[in-house]
């Protein structure tokens, strides 16, 4: 990726700049059996919708405070996104009742009532589904988020030094710092242009984002995101691995 990318969103940027065509997320539900195939201009498309309901139907602020009680799946990795695109700080597994805002799944809607601000819920259904029933107090981010525009331009500029992530609230971490630290996992695992990492980790904590998202990124590679993963046969495992070109496997 470009040596000047100091934020997540930057990292984007460039792969959209290099490759748009190419895959960059590829997700399974081996629960239910959903795989789903995002190119790197399919992924930043999401991402821009996200960040322009972020900044302009829920009014977040750069530094306001986003917990995202999510797992790993594509659509946390779009918010991861984001966040880093208008400066909010993305808290993975982060206290709600702390939070201006919440976005939480189907399994979290409870804990996220604390959440005193905005608050979003996904239905985590096969191809972004809404909700049969909206949940009462959150808006259903599958009816909200197609309406919005293609690009994003933010209103003012992200500070790369400014907080970016946290984890369960436990420190923070600067777009610059999570930039810097995404390129040195992928160099300690030898993940570089063209790579396919395959990761079942979940995402609140640095390792798993960083192996399930923000390394291959960094790097140029891709991500095969694999939620559930233990109800698959060691022989499907491995024709995974096979079908999916997957160059290491973090689970």
């Amino acid at each position: 990726m470009n040596a000047i990318d100091r934020t997540p969103a930057d990292l984007l940027r460039s792969a959209l700049a290099a490759d748009p065509a190419r895959p960059l997320v590829t997700f399974y539900d081996d629960a239910t059996g959903e795989r789903v195939e995002l190119s790197v201009a399919t992924f930043a498309n999401w991402v821009a919708k996200t960040a322009n309901l972020l900044q302009d139907d829920l009014a977040a602020q750069p530094g306001d405070r986003l917990a995202l009680l999510l797992p790993a799946h594509w659509q946390t990795a779009v918010w991861v996104l984001a966040c880093s695109s208008t400066g909010v700080v993305a808290d993975l597994d982060g206290d709600p009742s702390a939070a201006d805002l919440v976005v939480a799944g189907p399994d979290t809607l409870e804990a996220a009532r604390a959440c005193t601000g905005e608050r979003v819920a996904l239905s985590l259904r096969p191809l972004g589904a809404r909700f049969p029933q909206p949940p009462a107090g959150f808006a259903d981010y599958a009816v909200e988020v197609p309406s919005q525009g293609d690009r994003f331009a933010p209103y003012a500029p992200v500070d790369p030094d400014a907080p970016a992530l946290a984890f369960g609230g436990a420190g923070e971490l600067t777009a610059a710092d999570t930039v810097e630290r995404a390129r040195k996992d992928a160099a300690r695992r030898g993940t570089g242009s063209g790579s396919r990492l395959l990761s079942a980790l979940p995402y609140d904590t640095w390792e798993g984002l960083s192996a399930g998202l923000l390394a291959p990124l960094a790097a140029g590679g891709s991500i095969v995101l694999c939620r559930n993963l233990d109800a698959l046969a060691p022989e499907a495992l491995e024709q995974r691995r096979k079908s999916e070109r997957v160059t290491g496997i973090v689970r």
